[in-house]
């Protein structure tokens, strides 16, 4: 069974020198230019969320650290004993080994923190479900925005709706995590506040989605809400006039062709977005099954790729 794959992984990358994952993947390469060493899944094998299952890359991986073991051993070894053997086949202090491993790692975090800033940052239309008993079963339509600041912790958002009583405009930090996206969003010189708990941002960010909880704006009482939450990105600056709720029956898709968006298949797409935002519960936690969010995220990806110019 392979243990500790991203520790091990880390101690190559510091014995070999390699900056980046994709020095890293380039060494793999050099060993086996038909490696299954993928940069993509790389990744997540550093980060300790999943670890390779071809044992043709422990193949490699013991060509690359020029060991006298078969792949199985780097992938069933125990730490202590594959830092030790990698030392003495390379005549490596093993403190300084450890020590330039846990700088990379250090740096490595850093840097995906602000890369991470740069990929969340830009302009996003909104739909959720109207909080307001005055407009239900209708859905809203809302702009966010969101900046990346200075240092690795810097990013805020702007949520924007416009309503038949005036523009609410709330703002305020967002915190990425490994398990989620959150933004806490604060009405300037009001009371609304809104929080946004997403799924987290996956490459290449086409599209965000979760849960938005605040109070009714339009209503008779302040009550509490909770709404399912999609979040498209845009190419295009919004016009300020767009917005508030959608017109019983008006298609989504057609929708985010007047933002420049259009997308193949509008009718699927439609049933879609249709089925994520009504959700369902049974009297329990209404939580959002990940295959829904999904097949979703697919549909928008595959396009976003297909126009960007990166497939």
């Amino acid at each position: 069974m392979a243990q500790y794959i991203a520790q091990k992984l880390r101690l190559t990358s510091a014995l070999l020198g390699t900056v980046s994952r994709k020095d890293l993947a380039a060494a793999f390469r050099n060993v086996n230019p038909k490696t299954a060493f993928d940069l993509g899944r790389a990744d997540k094998w550093l980060q300790g969320r999943a670890q390779p299952r071809e044992l043709s890359v422990y193949d490699d991986w013991s060509k690359l650290l020029g060991l006298d073991q078969p792949g199985a051993w780097i992938a069933e070894s125990d730490l202590p004993a594959f830092t030790a053997a990698i030392c003495a086949r390379h005549g490596v202090d093993r403190a300084e080994l450890e020590r330039r491993a846990a700088a990379q790692s250090d740096a490595s975090h850093g840097h995906e923190e602000r890369s991470l800033g740069v990929a969340l940052a830009g302009t996003y239309a909104c739909y959720s479900r109207a909080l307001s008993p005055y407009y239900r079963g209708q859905l809203i339509r809302g702009t966010l925005s969101i900046d990346a600041g200075a240092g690795a912790h810097g990013l805020t958002a702007a949520y924007r709706e416009v309503l038949p009583t005036g523009q609410l405009l709330v703002a305020g930090p967002v915190t990425p995590a490994k398990r989620g996206l959150y933004a806490l969003l604060k009405e300037t010189g009001g009371d609304a506040h809104f929080f946004l708990c997403l799924f987290p941002q996956s490459q290449p960010g086409s599209i965000l989605g979760g849960y938005m909880c605040g109070g009714a704006i339009i209503g008779p009482e302040p009550q509490p809400s909770l709404t399912r939450i999609l979040i498209v990105r845009l190419r295009d600056a919004v016009p300020d006039a767009w917005g508030g709720y959608l017109p019983p029956g008006q298609s989504i898709a057609a929708d985010l062709a007047s933002l420049g968006l259009t997308l193949e298949q509008p009718e699927t797409v439609d049933r879609q977005l249709a089925q994520f935002l009504v959700g369902d519960s049974d009297g329990g936690a209404n939580q959002i099954p990940p295959a829904e969010f999904r097949a979703i995220l697919d549909v928008f990806d595959r396009h976003w790729l297909r126009h960007s110019g990166w497939g």
